[in-house]
């Protein structure tokens, strides 16, 4: 995905915040605040201390919660992945045809990016900064992702439903232009996630040559 520099990813600020609360919600909170530095001003540029002064969190004691920054990254890599698989899984479960399959997968697709937008601003400026395993792990799930919308569209050519030349083609320009959405989508802006996600849905049927009524 492009770089955004229209300054929509700000430097958090610190909240007054104290040390305590539950264990897990304290490590939500350090994973949120590493995912907007990280999109600030990228991974290696981020330190702990900045972390952990973004939830009040002073020296030490940020270790209780979590053992580094690169732990941080690579289980906001690895969920994003996580989340976006379970979501087509979801989005496809309940439909009958492929058509709709693949309406409901790219809905899916693009409500995800629109609503979790530093999640997929990071998840591809950073794949770079992830070490092996956990690198073949993310590509390894992004290559999964891509199949699933890959086979649909074979499905649908081989039913008739669809007229495309190159499934793989197909699959990586509507997959590409759903991950365009975290670039641009604003909450504010003249269109809802509905609205957009409807919208990339007729979208993605015209780029298959899907056939109407099939």
């Amino acid at each position: 995905m492009r770089e955004i520099r229209d300054g929509s990813y700000e430097r958090p600020h610190r909240p007054a915040e104290s040390e305590g609360g539950p264990p897990a919600d304290r490590r939500t909170a350090i994973r949120q605040a590493a995912l907007r530095l990280f999109a600030a001003q990228g991974y290696r540029a981020t330190t702990m201390i900045e972390i952990g002064a973004a939830v009040g969190v002073r020296g030490p004691s940020l270790y209780k919660h979590v053992a580094s920054k690169y732990e941080l990254l690579a289980e906001i890599m690895t969920g994003t992945m996580e989340r976006l698989i379970a979501d087509h899984t979801a989005a496809v479960a309940g439909a009958d045809s492929v058509r709709d399959r693949l309406r409901r997968a790219v809905e899916a697709h693009v409500r995800y990016h629109a609503r979790h937008r530093l999640e997929a601003f990071v998840g591809n400026r950073e794949i770079g900064s992830l070490e092996p395993p956990d690198q073949d792990r993310v590509l390894g799930r992004r290559s999964d992702y891509e199949r699933r919308f890959r086979e649909l569209i074979e499905r649908g050519a081989a039913e008739g439903a669809f007229e495309v030349r190159s499934a793989r083609i197909a699959s990586y320009a509507i997959l590409d232009m759903g991950i365009g959405v975290a670039g641009w989508f604003r909450e504010d802006g003249e269109f809802s996630v509905d609205d957009i996600a409807y919208r990339y849905g007729d979208i993605a049927l015209r780029i298959v040559g899907a056939r109407a009524g099939v």
